[in-house]
C-alpha cells in the first residue's frame, strides 16, 4: 500500500449527514441563557440540592450551609436560575423557597436526548 493509498478520498473524510433536525437560530437563542446559568458549578450544585430536597423545594436557608459562600452570593446564583426559567420561588415570612421548574428540566432534557420540545 502506497501513502497515497492511506490518504482518504473526499467522500471518505467528509461527516456524516444531518439526520436528525438541528436547532433553530429561536431554538438556540432561547436555549443558550438556560445553559448559560447551569454553566457555573455552584449553580448546577443549587439545582441538584434544590432537586434533592424532600418535596422538590429547598428554602435559602437550608441551602446556605451547603457553601462557603455568603448568603447574598447563593442569592444571586438563585437569581440567575430563577430568571433562567429553571426556579420557580414563593416568599414565606422572611424566607423563600425554590422549587426547580420540571417543565424547563424536562424540555432541557428533551433536548439532550436529541427528541427536542
Amino acid at each position: 500500500m502506497s501513502i497515497v493509498d492511506a490518504v482518504p478520498t473526499p467522500a471518505a473524510a467528509c461527516c456524516s449527514p444531518v439526520s436528525g433536525k438541528p436547532l433553530s437560530r429561536a431554538e438556540a437563542e432561547r436555549i443558550a441563557p438556560v445553559l448559560k446559568a447551569l454553566g457555573d458549578s455552584v449553580r448546577l450544585r443549587l439545582m441538584s440540592l434544590i432537586a434533592a430536597h424532600e418535596g422538590g423545594e429547598a428554602c435559602v436557608c437550608d441551602l446556605n450551609e451547603s457553601f462557603d459562600l455568603s448568603q447574598p452570593t447563593i442569592s444571586r446564583h438563585l437569581k440567575i436560575l430563577y430568571d433562567a426559567g429553571l426556579l420557580e420561588r414563593e416568599k414565606r415570612g422572611v424566607w423563600v423557597y425554590y422549587r426547580a421548574r420540571n417543565e424547563a428540566l424536562g424540555s432541557l432534557a428533551a433536548l439532550l436526548a436529541g427528541t427536542g420540545k
